[in-house]
C-alpha cells in the first residue's frame, strides 16, 4: 500500500457517527449534533486541498483504502473514485456508500457509513480537541482494480 495522503481533524463533543449512507470530515470549527455524519473537525483539508497525485488516481476511478486512526485504536473502509468527481470544495469531504456525486463528495460507493465506524473510534472523537489522523492508500500490488 502506498500513502498518498494523510489529513488531521479533530474531535468534538457533538460528534455522534450515526449516517447510514455517509462520512464527513469538515475544516469547520464548530459542529452541531445535525451533523451527526461528521467524524472530524478542524481538518487540515478539504476537497480542493488534496494532493495532485490523490486527485489523479481518484479522477481515473480508482479503488482507495481509507483508514481512520487515533492512538492505537483504527479502522478502515474502501472507496473509489470517478471521472465525474470535482474534488471543488474547500470545507467539506464527503465519503458515501452511493454513487451520488456533488463538489463535496471524495469517493463514492464506499464500504462503510459513519454509523459503522469502530464505535471505541467515535467514543474518543467525542473528546473536543482529540487528534484523528485519516490516510489514504493505494494498492499498486495487484492492480487495484
Amino acid at each position: 500500500m502506498t500513502i498518498l495522503d494523510k489529513i488531521y481533524a479533530f474531535g468534538h463533543e457533538n460528534i455522534l457517527s450515526t449516517h447510514k449512507t455517509t462520512i464527513e470530515l469538515t475544516k469547520v470549527k464548530n459542529l452541531t449534533r445535525k451533523g451527526n455524519c461528521i467524524v472530524g473537525i478542524n481538518a487540515t483539508k478539504a476537497c480542493f486541498d488534496l494532493n495532485s497525485t490523490l486527485k489523479e488516481k481518484i479522477n481515473n476511478g480508482k479503488k482507495l483504502k481509507v483508514t481512520l486512526k487515533i492512538e492505537n485504536i483504527q479502522d478502515s473502509f474502501y472507496g473509489f473514485g470517478n471521472k465525474e468527481l470535482r474534488l471543488l470544495d474547500k470545507d467539506d469531504m464527503v465519503f458515501r456508500t452511493s454513487n451520488y456525486i456533488c463538489n463535496r463528495t471524495v469517493l463514492v460507493n464506499c464500504t462503510k457509513s459513519s454509523n459503522e465506524i469502530n464505535r471505541a473510534l467515535i467514543e474518543m472523537l467525542k473528546i473536543p480537541g482529540k487528534r484523528i489522523t485519516i490516510t489514504f492508500e493505494l494498492n499498486e500490488i495487484n492492480g487495484n482494480q
